[in-house]
Formats: structure tokens, C-alpha cells, sequence
């Protein structure tokens, strides 16, 4: 099928902050099985894939009847994993969704494939205003600013724009990638940019590869720290009561 769109949710167990972070429940279901069928829920996505390292997450994908691959341990980036089992399918698009993303859903998706069908651009991503300006100088939020084609000039855990008395474009880390860019994406060289914000998407960029932004109604909320998942939950019960 020309332009075959698949979504790959890079998923490990470890992490420093909260570890098991995958598994923990969230209204009755673990985070994982939040993210799997918010992106199922996306018309243009021919395959969800689940990618880890980690048996737990693969029976814990068992459990819910996802498909997954178990993938190298060797990973330096969720990137690297989904490029891994990208490489062993035949799809032109493909999204990276974020296991930490509990609030993702198909309306989010499908812009990003509609955005790559176009043919301007190998890559795209998600932004959304916030009107928080309180949280412009939070530097767990990534900032994001657009040119008027809606490309990205840049991505900061910055202040951008600086001064902003309105609101700012927060980045939501879901993306899409042609295939033969995220291929290609970890032979990248690591840019100055990326080593100082530590913001993979910055390697794009300085690269000179042009990312398509994609705006949604809202921000997301991602789970970093067991205290997320408290306002995750909050607004699970507020929109789907």
C-alpha cells in the first residue's frame, strides 16, 4: 500500500525517576494500555507495534492483545528502537508515540500521516498553545516556535518566546517520520543544540531537515514522576466520564 502508516510505541521498563512507569495503573488500567488504545484509535494507522527490551512489557502487551517486538537492549533513544522495527516493515510513514503519553488519541495521530502525505516535509510533530504563562519558564515543558508555513525554527526548555504575555506553543513529543529519514536518523550527527537541551528533535534541525508542526486543540500531560498521574486521572474522568 503506497504511503502505509504505521505507529511504533517505544516502551521501557526502567527509569530513574519512576521506575516501572509503563505499568503503572492509571484509573484501573496500566499507562501502557492508555497509550495502545488511544492510538488505535487512529483511522490512517494500518499497525500499532509496541517495542521494548523488557519481557514484562511484552506480557504486559500479551495481556491487552497488542502486537509488540521485543528490540535491542543497546538503544541509546526511543527513536532507535522505533527505527529498529520500522526497518522490519514495509510502512512509508511512521509515527512514534511516546508510552508516557496516556492522553494520546487518534485525532492527534492522523494529522501527523495527513502531514507527511502531503510530500513537504520528511518529518512532523505536535504542538499546542498553552496559556499558562506561568509554565513559559518551566524547563520540563518544551517550547516550540513555527515560521508562517508552520515549520519549526526551534525547540527550547527555554523561555520561546521570550516575553510572552498571551500564551506559547508547547511541544507534544509524538512524531512522524518518512521512513527513509528515521532509517537514517541515528546516523545523524548529535548536534551542539541537541548535547545542550538535550532535545533530540534539535539534531533535525541544525541537520537542516524541516519539520512540519501540527496543531491540536491542547496540550497532553505525560507521566515523568509518580504525582503525574494524579492530573492525568483528574482529566481522564472530566473527558471520558
Amino acid at each position: 500500500m503506497k504511503n502505509k502508516a504505521i505507529g511504533v510505541i517505544p516502551v521501557r521498563y526502567g527509569s530513574t525517576r519512576f521506575p516501572g512507569k509503563p505499568l503503572a495503573p492509571i484509573l484501573g488500567k496500566p499507562m501502557l494500555q492508555w497509550v495502545y488504545e488511544g492510538a488505535r484509535e487512529a483511522r490512517l494507522l494500518d499497525r500499532i507495534i509496541i517495542a521494548t527490551d523488557d519481557v514484562r512489557i511484552m506480557d504486559a502487551a500479551a495481556s491487552i492483545g497488542a502486537e509488540a517486538k521485543m528490540t535491542s537492549p543497546d538503544h541509546a533513544s526511543g527513536t532507535d528502537r522505533v527505527a529498529e522495527v520500522a526497518r522490519e516493515t514495509d510502512a512509508e510513514i511512521v509515527l512514534n508515540i511516546q508510552g508516557d503519553e496516556p492522553l494520546v488519541r487518534g485525532d492527534m495521530l492522523d494529522p501527523l500521516v495527513d502531514a507527511l502525505r502531503a510530500g513537504e516535509t520528511s518529518m512532523a510533530t505536535l504542538m499546542a498553545k498553552n496559556y499558562d504563562i506561568s509554565l513559559l519558564s518551566d524547563s520540563h515543558i518544551v517550547k516550540v516556535v513555527a515560521d508562517s508555513r508552520g515549520r519549526a525554527l526551534l525547540f527550547s526548555r527555554a523561555p520561546l518566546p521570550y516575553g510572552a504575555r498571551d500564551f506559547f506553543h508547547q511541544h507534544i513529543g509524538i512524531y512522524a517520520y518518512r521512513r527513509d529519514l528515521v532509517l537514517g536518523y541515528g546516523r545523524l550527527p548529535i548536534s551542539r543544540l541537541e548535547a545542550v537541551e538535550k532535545l533530540e528533535q534539535l539534531r533535525a534541525l541544525e541537520n537542516g531537515i524541516a519539520i512540519s508542526m501540527v496543531e491540536i486543540a491542547k496540550p497532553t500531560l505525560s507521566v515523568d514522576t509518580p504525582g503525574d498521574i494524579i492530573e492525568i486521572e483528574r482529566r481522564l474522568r472530566s473527558e471520558r466520564p
